[in-house]
């Protein structure tokens, strides 16, 4: 039997007292100057995150590790300008008990649609047999249904449910306009690398009850994953150009642009290159998109954005 929160942490505010469940996204130890121990938390539902510090009852609340579900009997405070929460207690609970709509965020857009316009897309080729790798993944059941239902990352860009799906969706479409403005651009090509270019995420993440990694996802990362599934569908294509499957798989490896960013190789060819700047369009404005919409101030500038190194002017 699923318990439902009652309080989400969009909705908490300063002088709240807090009995509800959380997912407990960070905890971390530390000491007191009378060497006792104290707790800080960050919890989490799917309306976003809270900052929490357990002062007493540590050892109790040790049971719980990152990724767990808690219940949490606290109250709701300000620190340094900031909501925090002082937890009194905390405990593990079972996932089971949980319902995941609670702590699962969900894209604003119709699934379905996103999925039956891509296809059309794809439908649109008219390369055999790269349009022959696009059905190949379509009429696998199992992956269409991880696919609709992937986010794109954990916390940069996409970080929701169908999030990976309005991701390529979206890339496919910026595609589709670009690929007309330059000469010489294999169209197909390009929009086989939009769709194909992240669906590792579908095994790099799991995302029945939170969004996080998989040990897969982990230890070979959405790049390598992703080249080892259109590998293994280019192998029940009788005829596929082992050329043309270099080129795709180059494109996968190359897409997030340089290797201190994880891709062993530069784009090079016209279409990486482009499939590079594609993504890094739409991955950056979502993620702008959604920082200046996470922000509560009445401000014309959002606060600093750490991973961007800036402020964003609201208009």
């Amino acid at each position: 039997m699923t318990e439902a929160k009652k309080k989400f942490v969009a909705d908490i505010k300063a002088g709240d007292v807090i009995r509800d469940l959380f997912a407990l996204a960070e905890k971390n130890i530390a000491y007191k100057k009378d060497g006792k121990p104290f707790m800080t938390v960050t919890l989490e539902d799917r309306t976003g995150q809270i900052k929490g510090v357990l002062w007493d009852n540590v050892e109790q609340a040790s049971s719980a590790a990152a990724g767990d579900f808690v219940a949490v009997n606290g109250s709701a405070g300000e620190y340094k300008g900031a909501l925090q929460m002082v937890v009194k207690s905390m405990a593990r609970v079972p996932a089971e008990s949980v319902s995941p709509g609670d702590f699962l965020p969900v894209t604003t857009r119709d699934i379905e649609q996103m999925f039956a316009r891509l296809r059309t897309l794809t439908e649109s080729m008219s390369t055999p047999h790269l349009k022959a790798l696009m059905d190949a993944f379509w009429n696998d059941d199992e992956f269409v249904r991880r696919f609709k239902k992937a986010p794109a990352a954990k916390n940069m860009h996409h970080a929701y449910i169908g999030g990976l799906l309005e991701h390529t969706l979206s890339m496919a479409l910026l595609a589709e306009r670009i690929a007309p403005h330059y000469g010489g651009i294999n169209r197909d090509l390009l929009l086989v690398g939009t769709v194909v270019h992240d669906i590792g995420k579908v095994r790099e993440f799991a995302y029945d009850h939170r969004i996080d990694y998989t040990d897969e996802g982990r230890l070979l990362s959405h790049i390598v994953i992703g080249v080892e599934m259109v590998e293994a569908k280019i192998r029940t294509i009788e005829g596929f150009p082992p050329a043309t499957a270099a080129l795709i798989k180059h494109m996968i490896i190359s897409h997030h642009g340089a290797r201190e960013f994880g891709s062993p190789e530069l784009p090079k060819t016209i279409e990486a290159v482009l499939l590079n700047y594609v993504d890094e369009i739409d991955s950056r404005v979502n993620a702008i998109r959604e920082f200046i919409a996470a922000e509560e101030n009445d401000s014309s500038w959002t606060g600093y954005h750490r991973l961007l190194e800036r402020q964003f002017f609201k208009g």
